[in-house]
């Protein structure tokens, strides 16, 4: 079945420094129903103030996505990357059998707004990849553009596990296809805008789990931007 995880229904962190939103089970928010989809363990979507950040901390065995949408965010690692991710750009960091980084608000006086995205490779260990790259611009991708995969052939962020993630900026009046392909499952995420499937209406921060059954169109009322998970169960 199509399992909805509605923006309203998402769990809550707020510290004051920090405002996050989450998709599935993290931290204090634990919904045993929402404990990921196939690789597809995390989608946060984080706020934090001026001058605020995660301080270093460790990862292992996770490839973790980040895509900034206002705002500036600075990363450091123990690779020795030092970066600072902005709005059009996205990071793709393969923990590996582990690596400590710090994530910052990168202004003293602007909010910093992005999605935290964390996937589990197919497997443990191995060295630490540190990714980043543009997003494509929004004029050439209304429909999705790949921006991640486990395939070495294509040509995108090289993820640690059978999945792919693509980005889509639909416009107003469009119609966006999920693709189906055997034995594989799907899950859509709203980042802007708002679509209707079948009448019901989707706005930001509202997740469509799509496991065998035929899923219908998206219909935007709006411009609107999405991102498409492509994983094996």
């Amino acid at each position: 079945m199509i399992l909805i995880h509605e923006a309203m229904n998402r769990g809550h962190t707020d510290m004051g420094w920090l405002k996050s939103d989450h998709s599935f089970s993290f931290g204090g928010f634990l919904d045993p129903t929402r404990m990921g989809y196939a690789s597809l363990r995390v989608i946060n979507e984080d706020r934090i103030v001026p001058g605020s950040g995660f301080g270093a901390h460790a990862h292992q065995d996770m490839d973790i996505l980040t895509l900034v949408l206002s705002g500036q965010l600075k990363h450091e690692d123990t690779l020795g990357n030092v970066a600072t991710i902005c709005p059009g750009e996205v990071q793709l960091m393969s923990a590996g059998s582990g690596i400590t980084h710090s994530e910052m608000n990168a202004s003293d006086s602007e909010g910093a707004h992005f999605l935290q995205i964390w996937m589990i490779p197919d497997t443990k260990g191995g060295a630490p990849i540190y990714q980043q790259t543009n997003l494509p611009a929004k004029e050439v991708a209304s429909d999705w553009t790949l921006l991640a995969s486990g395939k070495a052939e294509d040509q995108a962020l090289r993820l640690l596990s059978d999945s792919r993630v693509s980005i889509a900026y639909p416009r107003e009046g469009m119609t966006t296809q999920i693709p189906r392909e055997a034995g594989r499952v799907y899950f859509i995420q709203i980042v802007e805008g708002l679509a209707t499937v079948d009448g019901e209406r989707f706005g930001a921060g509202d997740g469509l789990q799509i496991g065998t059954e035929e899923m219908p169109n998206l219909h935007w009322v709006t411009d609107g931007q999405a991102l498409l998970f492509d994983m094996r169960p």
